[in-house]
């Protein structure tokens, strides 16, 4: 596999990243369901997989980028296998609503696997870590686009979790942004 296919699979794989983090926005503005910390820290580690990822796209693959989508996959995964675990038993309810049968958390889990996996077989490519590729003035368009978009939607999420959160701990289950309640 060449460097350049690679980026463009990688910019492919930050789109899904992407994705997957605007449509937990979408849950989370448009209906209403406030994340969890559970919920925050899950993201966090897609945004830690989605770092190691945009640096290949910005600087080239490095089996070191992959070690760090790998290593915020499987943060993501053990996070979400938490919150699997925590809702298991019947009785015990659960968070948020499921899509097509299956809850977020769930969904989060299955997605950080097919990240660590995708990585894996990106590993497989030796050729792409043996050329020499200096970096270019210009990205192309597809992997401009999921840069910006993985760009903006981290920061989208600092700024959501400081407003869900304020300055100390995130609530449980929480009913209502903290950052605007402070003084009340």
């Amino acid at each position: 596999m060449s460097a350049e296919l690679s980026r463009l699979l990688n910019a492919l794989g930050l789109i899904a990243i992407g994705a997957v983090l605007t449509m937990a926005f979408i849950d989370q503005v448009w209906f209403g369901e406030l994340p969890c910390p559970l919920c925050i820290l899950q993201r966090a580690g897609l945004i830690a997989a989605g770092c190691g990822i945009a640096l290949n796209i910005v600087f080239g693959p490095k089996p070191s980028h992959y070690g760090l989508t790998i290593i915020g996959a499987i943060a993501s995964a053990g996070i979400s296998i938490r919150q699997i675990l925590l809702h298991i038993v019947p009785g015990t309810g659960f968070y948020g609503p499921d899509v097509w049968g299956l809850h977020l958390y769930t969904w989060a889990f299955l997605f950080a696997v097919a990240i660590v996996l995708g990585s894996a077989l990106m590993l497989l490519g030796d050729r792409q870590f043996s050329q020499v590729q200096l970096i270019s003035g210009r990205l192309k368009a597809l992997p401009f686009i999921a840069l910006i978009l993985f760009f903006v939607l981290t920061i989208a999420n600092i700024f959501s979790t400081l407003a869900l959160c304020g300055t100390g701990l995130c609530p449980e289950n929480p009913v209502d942004y903290e950052l605007f309640h402070m003084n009340d």
